[in-house]
């Protein structure tokens, strides 16, 4: 599968930062999500996940929708390392439908937690918040 173009992947730093634009849809989560399980199978460490929602203009998802992928994610990821997903969100719209997927994987080995500041998103995956800008290739 072609990797996304919202995609880029930090291989020095083990991290896949997912920068969406525009309009955040159930196609364009069940794209990132079905190249993000590839690359979980693919991939000989474990790797962590920023997500920057800063450069949404609308949000089109259905609670349900977002609980049955949440509970999927939980579900598939079961019994491997625990990674951390970093997400920031800087509005409550943002905040509100990334408290659902973090409510659903507590407890499990996906820890995602949501940020109002790059930085602390960037301390909390142990890495620069210039990291976090940068715009990588996958690799």
């Amino acid at each position: 599968m072609e990797r996304p173009q919202n995609l880029s992947f930090r291989s020095d730093l083990r991290l896949m930062i997912f920068r969406p634009c525009g309009i955040l849809n159930q196609e364009l989560i069940d794209t990132t999500i079905a190249f993000l399980e590839e690359e979980e199978e693919r991939a000989q460490h474990p790797f962590n996940r920023f997500s920057d929602l800063s450069k949404l203009d609308a949000i089109d998802l259905e609670f349900g929708y977002v609980f049955r992928v949440a509970l999927h994610r939980r579900l598939i990821y079961a019994g491997r390392p625990p990674v951390k997903s970093a997400f920031y969100a800087p509005n409550k719209a943002t905040e509100r439908i990334v408290r659902i997927p973090a409510l659903v994987t507590d407890d499990s080995p996906l820890q995602i937690k949501i940020f109002n500041e790059i930085s602390k998103a960037a301390e909390w995956l142990g890495v620069s918040p210039e990291d976090l800008e940068e715009k990588a290739s996958l690799g």
